[in-house]
């Protein structure tokens, strides 16, 4: 299959129509725009509905009702716009109704900038809306990873029945790369016999919704939530590393960043450093197992974010104490140097960070 030159934003929505995606909500925000924009032309094209709502909030609850029906559905924003769908976002968990979250990352809080950023780590891991729930989270670094992770995810979000989360910094959907878009390797996905599609006289009603008033039915529907939760952190986790048998410093990076990392990785081993990297491709489940590969060489961690370092608890979890974790971080859209991470390797391979 030949390669074609796409920008991110555009590679996302051809990528969700490659998977069956039928209906798409949203409204548009700086750096995501260019999402709707496609889908606007590209879905009904594919017989599929696109709709621009009111309001982020309106499009999440949109996605809910296209979920509950059964059909495979998306909606795309960007950090602000995905604070307003928090609300609809912990309902669709709570419902466990699948679709695919697409969140362009900008420099924040507040309205922030339109630049790109990773400061959304804590509202993707830990859910921004209420309750115990939990959101499969991809993190992609390129636009041909981000294609084959929204193909995926749509096949993950049917599989286990809950919102699957993709974000990426704005650089991502805004830069253009070659892309393919290959056919998903099958999986056995259940029948979606729970969804609101009509009886025909023939069955009771689906009821798809979040809500138990009786206090030992919501503690059982949250213990059977917290057992799918578990077979995702079983089954789910995606990384990249290499290096790190014989690492002096592992630098730990996802997303864009995670390439500018790589770029001073080659600088510090120029200068006689080994170096390791650590890649999280899911933020959620967190590859934490693969830390305890670190070989005995390692003088610290080195976490590098355009954030104020949200990932560091993670990272912290992970080493569990056996080494320093150390920051490196780029805040309002401000993007960090192959230098600046190349200084501070030397400084902790040195022993003076």
């Amino acid at each position: 299959m030949s390669k074609v030159l796409m920008k991110g934003n555009e590679a996302v929505g051809a990528a969700a129509i490659k998977a069956g995606c039928k209906y798409f909500f949203g409204y548009p925000i700086t750096p995501s725009s260019e999402i709707p924009e496609y889908m606007s032309k590209a879905l009904p094209e594919a017989g599929g509905v696109f709709l621009q709502a009111e309001s982020e909030v309106a499009a999440i609850n949109m996605v809910y009702g296209a979920g509950g029906a059964g059909a495979r559905v998306m909606t795309a924003s960007s950090s602000p716009g995905i604070s307003l769908k928090q609300e609809g976002i912990t309902y669709i968990a709570g419902a466990e109704v699948p679709c695919v979250i697409v969140n362009m990352m900008r420099g924040g809080p507040g309205l922030g900038s339109i630049q790109p950023g990773q400061a959304d780590y804590f509202q993707s891991t830990r859910g921004g809306g209420n309750g115990d729930y939990r959101t499969l989270c991809y993190a992609p670094s390129s636009i041909q990873e981000i294609v084959d992770l929204v193909i995926l995810g749509f096949d993950k979000a049917d599989y286990y029945r809950n919102p699957v989360l993709i974000v990426a910094d704005g650089m991502i959907g805004q830069m253009m790369e070659a892309v393919e878009f290959k056919d998903p390797a099958p999986i056995d996905l259940p029948e979606k016999d729970w969804a609101t599609t009509g009886t025909g006289g023939k069955r009771q009603p689906n009821v798809v919704n979040s809500l138990f008033l009786q206090a030992e039915e919501l503690q059982a529907h949250n213990d059977r939530l917290e057992k799918k939760y578990k077979l995702i952190e079983e089954n789910e986790v995606l990384y990249e590393a290499y290096g790190l048998e014989e690492a002096e410093v592992v630098l730990v990076a996802y997303g864009t960043t995670s390439r500018i990392v790589k770029t001073a990785m080659k600088q510090a081993e120029a200068k006689g450093i080994k170096v390791g990297i650590i890649r999280p491709i899911t933020l959620w489940p967190f590859p934490h197992d693969v830390f305890k590969t670190i070989g005995n060489n390692a003088k610290g961690i080195l976490t590098v974010e355009m954030s104020a370092g949200q990932m560091i608890d993670d990272v912290k979890i992970a080493v569990e104490g056996r080494l320093p974790v150390y920051f490196n971080g780029t805040q309002g859209g401000m993007v960090p140097t192959p230098a600046s991470v190349l200084a501070d390797i030397e400084k902790i391979a040195g022993g003076t960070k």
